[in-house]
């Protein structure tokens, strides 16, 4: 006879078996992927939307609990964030339309001053062309190959400008006003009626926890970004920068992007600086006032008052960025962050989500530090 073998263990614990990917699978989310690139301007507004309410639902729900119909509380938050949009997109237009108008010139000017080191490199160039030939000659000189078609670039779909994009903006508006209204019990019985083994109650429960889990990032984020924008409009002022409040606010905004935010503002803040300063100590000591103030946030303020538990591996966090700005451009960009947050959050909160945790998890997969910080503590006594 026989016998079974049992199931390998970890101590008491048996090592889970984790469903293979078949092909059924791939066909699956590989249609996903090209409904929701084909569909992008369809599902665009929705998706900001969604991230919206997510948002202002804390609000709204602290609103309606006090008593006030959700339907007006919705309304009232939804006006009130509108119109802070608004103000700071009014604040910064003039003196980006002035940097605007002045763009033919600025590009002058920095023609003007890096034109020795241009004339250094076309010298390097013609070098390495001279010694080319020399090294050519008494070989036959091959026939000259037609150019190549000049192949296109990587789709990056951007939120249509002009008159599409009044539609999509009101679209946006409609829906997280619906969504507020209706609060996350109409959310949870949508989502419920989708999957007969799910109750109503359980997919409030992790909405509510993704909603906590969201809003806190960007509660968090959005007081790290207005502490990054004031100490960055100082350091410009400081330094004889123009506008340099338009500077800080540009910190501020382009922070919420993970990596290609900062990265954006350095370029940005080094060349207005090299258009407005004649001397190189200038320029440099503008551009690493900001890397100074950039690596301070991303290095103690994030880690510190964010936390781990919505850390994400990094590389996920690159990979999100490019496939949504490929896919959804700038607005797939704008929710790449939140999505994997949403998504880490539900894998905490639903059976067999180990998996997903595990892959979405920072690169440091050991136990937690401060568990171990007490354990040794109490063996040193």
């Amino acid at each position: 006879m026989n016998a079974r073998v049992p199931p390998a263990t970890t101590g008491d614990a048996r090592v889970p078996r984790h469903q293979p990917i078949t092909a059924g699978k791939v066909l699956v989310w590989g249609g996903i992927g090209i409904l929701l690139y084909v569909g992008h301007m369809a599902f665009i507004p929705v998706a900001l939307a969604l991230l919206l309410s997510l948002l202002l639902s804390g609000p709204v729900e602290a609103l309606h609990n006090k008593g006030v119909p959700r339907s007006m509380s919705a309304a009232l938050i939804l006006i009130i964030a509108l119109s802070a949009i608004g103000g700071v997109v009014g604040a910064a237009w003039t003196p980006t339309q002035e940097w605007l108008s002045k763009a033919p010139q600025t590009l002058n000017t920095i023609k003007q001053k890096v034109s020795p080191l241009a004339k250094f490199v076309s010298r390097l160039d013609d070098l390495r062309k001279n010694v080319g030939d020399m090294g050519a000659k008494g070989r036959a000189t091959p026939a000259a190959a037609s150019p190549a078609p000049a192949g296109e670039s990587a789709p990056m779909l951007i939120v249509d400008t002009g008159g599409a994009a009044a539609p999509g903006i009101l679209t946006v508006i409609i829906v997280t006003l619906f969504l507020l209204t209706g609060g996350p019990p109409m959310m949870a019985r949508m989502v419920a009626a989708f999957a007969y083994d799910l109750k109503s109650s359980y997919v409030h429960n992790i909405i509510e926890k993704v909603r906590e889990e969201v809003g806190h990032l960007y509660r968090t984020t959005t007081l790290i970004n207005v502490g990054l924008g004031l100490v960055t409009g100082v350091a410009m002022w400081a330094w004889d920068m123009p506008t340099p409040y338009l500077w800080g606010a540009m910190a501020a905004l382009l922070n919420y992007i993970p990596y290609a935010g900062p990265g954006t503002t350095l370029l940005l803040i080094t060349v207005v600086a090299i258009v407005s300063f004649d001397t190189l100590g200038h320029v440099l000591g503008v551009a690493g006032s900001y890397v100074v103030i950039a690596l301070i946030e991303g290095q103690i303020a994030q880690p510190l008052l964010v936390g781990r538990r919505m850390a994400v591996n990094p590389l996920l966090i690159f990979l999100a960025l490019w496939f949504g700005g490929l896919f959804w451009g700038i607005a797939g960009i704008v929710l790449a962050t939140p999505t994997l947050v949403a998504l880490k959050v539900i894998a905490e909160n639903t059976n067999g989500g180990k998996a997903m945790m595990e892959f979405l998890g920072p690169n440091d997969q050991s136990p937690d530090r401060d568990s171990r910080v007490k354990k040794l503590a109490t063996l040193s006594h």
